[in-house]
């Protein structure tokens, strides 16, 4: 079976892609026919193997993907053409919630922005910055209230915050249910979002969810930039229609919206949620062992739902 990759991925993944399975790098371009023994596809989530793709592929029968999110491979067309998908989920998740709580605080609190203050010289030419909002005792709403929305509500929990969510369906949990997002967002002082990227939550958090949050309310993604409706939140934002936000995804990636970089009530990151050398490691093992199964008994270590 032939492996390749497609898309960049981590050097280290790629060493050893290269040295146990030797995998060739997949082109942007390439002749049809050109890559027609392929069988192995491993990618990550920010480029997939989309339906146009497989066309080209015509023995592809595995989608490996290094990440969580997946939404960027045609998981229909890959299962019509009878091609199995797998992700690396759990071992990002303490990560992903780790930074979820960091711009918590970074934006409630203001400390990207009090940072910048110091280092332009305003401390002493204008006196203290303007107070800021606690964390403590703060009501939280986490849309999506899966494995990672449940690690970012007990890390929380810790803070004394108190906590509501939606999901799709109701969780066996302690904290409070609310019924849609634009409710969630009415009752609580920052949104967090956590659910997974794809057709089904595009704009999910919509211009009607930013108003529901309001003046006073902050926003948080730990998603996919696709979820939020970033012309909105862009407006509300400029608009002080919204307190902040702290943004580690965004619609276009790399591409962030110009109107945000001079904004102190913002905290942007470059989609480092899972951004550690512990936490890139295990997926990427994780990424192997899935190659290395599949190689073997044509089965997965983490297959997604419905592959």
């Amino acid at each position: 079976m032939t492996v390749v990759q497609v898309g960049p991925l981590m050097p280290f993944l790629v060493a050893a892609l290269e040295a146990d399975h030797g995998a060739r790098r997949l082109p942007d371009e390439f002749a049809d026919g050109a890559f027609d023994d392929v069988t192995v596809a491993v990618t990550s989530g920010r480029t997939g193997v989309d339906a146009a793709l497989m066309a080209r592929l015509p023995k592809l029968r595995a989608v490996i993907n290094f990440g969580v999110g997946y939404d960027t491979t045609d998981v229909a067309e890959a299962t019509r053409r009878g091609i199995v998908v797998s992700n690396t989920p759990d071992v990002l998740d303490d990560c992903v919630a780790d930074t979820a709580v960091g711009l918590t605080i970074d934006v409630m609190r203001g400390l990207s922005a009090a940072d910048r203050y110091v280092r332009r010289g305003d401390w002493p030419a204008h006196g203290n910055p303007p107070l800021a909002r606690k964390v403590s005792g703060a009501r939280v709403g986490i849309l999506g209230l899966g494995r990672i929305g449940q690690a970012i509500a007990q890390r929380l929990t810790a803070f004394g915050c108190d906590i509501s969510y939606h999901n799709r369906n109701p969780k066996d949990v302690s904290y409070r249910y609310v019924a849609s997002p634009v409710a969630l967002a009415e009752v609580v002082d920052v949104l967090i979002v956590a659910v997974s990227g794809g057709a089904h939550t595009r704009g999910l958090v919509s211009a009607d969810v930013l108003d529901a949050l309001g003046p006073r309310g902050f926003l948080v993604n730990v998603s996919r930039g696709s979820v939020v409706d970033e012309d909105a939140l862009v407006a509300a934002l400029v608009e002080g229609r919204l307190a902040g936000a702290g943004l580690d995804t965004f619609a276009d990636e790399p591409h962030v919206p110009p109107a945000l970089f001079d904004c102190d009530r913002v905290v942007l990151t470059p989609h480092l949620g899972s951004g550690t050398e512990e936490t890139r490691r295990a997926m990427a093992d994780l990424t192997l062992a899935n190659v290395a199964r599949f190689l073997t008994d044509g089965t997965l270590v983490t297959p997604v739902s419905g592959s």
